[in-house]
């Protein structure tokens, strides 16, 4: 039986999960396939330092002399027939996967950071080499949505997609939802559990989720798209009160992040929403992911499962290896565009800017409790096109005492919106410090 030979860059959580797959699942592979896969050769850059014997003993079946910390050798190995970039980060894992590509090995990666930074070169040079570039993995762990957005859906117009992609951030509002905790006890918690990094900035302030939305738009709209040009907001505002008046009104609170084309623009953006709580994307706790995506003729679909994790991040990477065989096997040309659009006709799309985009919104004051106090707020509002559909407050108090108070607004533009709180911050009737979510309707209409 033909052999596949795969050398795996990066020994970590996910490149451990690559190898023990390979290894138990190698029956099961082989009849799919019609051939032997094999990891051959492994690059780690701690392979040989304190842990050694820790990162080894899973792979002691490998000869010592294919174990190293040289990644420039892996790639060179001609007996290595396809290379899994598990690394992470950006710099290295670039040079990495641009060079396995210009001596024309396939390459597959679960690494979101670089797709979405250097996405368009790596995309491009794929293409030049005829070469596949596999990326399953970066985006919601074992769910299959690359693959779907490049193949399900390439007969129709997406017209939104929008998802729960990262599950530190989906525990921690979800455990605060049920158990009604803050959010630094409840991140913590995550910490302990193993769900949070010792360092979870990337995760709570929302860069991560902007990384793999950058990637399912650019895959969905045939544009390149740039991280920092959107909008992104994380979860460490998110208090106690604003999941208990959620709660109250019927919704709950998800990180989303999301995108559609509208007018020739793209509108994407990463921020925590209120959803009504019989929104699919509501009824996803825990560590899961959930991608929704809405085509015009296929109708809304919801794809949901473990988002990260060593086993469904590995289920997704040797998935790509096994479709990556078979082209070897055909000896073919590349039979998809890495980015799911042919080269010449990929555009870019520019993206809206905070003056465009619209929202409904959730807003929580301190407020005086005194005559006249709500048609302040209210007026200053008005001054800014932005109308009240429903008014809340919490309690009564003495005169120089305040309570809560929350407005909901209909849909105005962000713009106006955040003139609008400014002005009020300043009245002498509220505390300066309030709370704003914006509020995603009912249905399948996520922006």
């Amino acid at each position: 039986m033909e052999t596949i030979r795969v050398g795996i860059l990066g020994l970590g959580t996910v490149g451990n999960g690559v190898v023990n797959l390979l290894h138990g699942q190698g029956g099961l592979i082989s009849r799919r396939l019609g051939a032997e896969v094999v990891v051959h050769r492994i690059a780690d850059r701690s392979m040989y330092a304190k842990n050694k014997d820790e990162k080894i003993k899973d792979v002691a079946d490998i000869p010592r002399e294919r174990l190293g910390t040289d990644a420039d050798a892996l790639i060179d190995d001609p007996e290595v027939d396809i290379v899994a970039e598990l690394i992470g980060g950006l710099g290295d894992a670039r040079r990495h996967i641009l060079r396995a590509i210009g001596k024309r090995k396939p390459v597959v990666t679960a690494n979101k950071a670089v797709l979405a930074v250097h996405g368009e070169e790596l995309f491009a040079a794929a293409e030049r080499a005829g070469c596949p570039l596999g990326f399953e993995a970066s985006v919601a762990g074992g769910i299959p949505i690359v693959r779907n957005l490049r193949e399900g859906f390439a007969a129709d117009r997406i017209e939104s997609l929008a998802g729960i992609l990262n599950g530190t951030c989906n525990y921690i509002l979800s455990e605060m939802t049920e158990k009604g905790a803050g959010f630094e006890e409840t991140l913590k918690r995550a910490q302990e559990l193993g769900y949070a990094e010792a360092d979870p900035a990337f995760d709570v302030d929302g860069v991560d989720a902007s990384h793999k939305i950058a990637i399912l738009a650019n895959l969905a709209y045939g544009t390149p798209v740039d991280v920092s040009a959107f909008m992104v907001e994380g979860i460490r505002s998110i208090e106690a009160a604003d999941i208990a008046f959620a709660r109250e009104l019927g919704c709950r609170i998800k990180l989303i992040a999301m995108a559609r084309e509208t007018e020739g623009k793209l509108d994407i953006r990463v921020h925590p929403a209120m959803l009504p709580e019989r929104h699919p994307l509501s009824q996803v706790g825990g560590v899961y992911n959930a991608v929704a995506v809405s085509g015009l003729h296929a109708g809304p679909q919801v794809f949901i499962g473990r988002g990260a994790g060593s086993a469904a991040t590995a289920s997704a990477v040797v998935g790509d290896i096994i479709e990556v065989a078979r082209w070897l096997r055909s000896g073919s040309q590349s039979r998809l565009p890495a980015a799911a659009f042919l080269p010449g006709q990929r555009r870019p799309l520019e993206i809206l800017t905070a003056r465009e985009m619209r929202s409904s919104y959730y807003v929580r004051f301190a407020a005086l409790d005194r005559p006249g106090v709500l048609s302040r707020i209210a007026g200053a509002f008005g001054a800014h096109d932005i109308s009240l559909m429903n008014v809340i407050q919490k309690g009564r108090a003495g005169r120089e005492d305040h309570v809560p108070l929350v407005l909901l607004t209909h849909e105005a533009v962000e713009q106006d919106m955040r003139n609008a709180l400014g002005e009020i911050a300043r009245l002498d009737v509220v505390r300066p410090e309030y709370a704003m979510i914006r509020v995603v309707p009912d249905g399948m209409a996520f922006v």
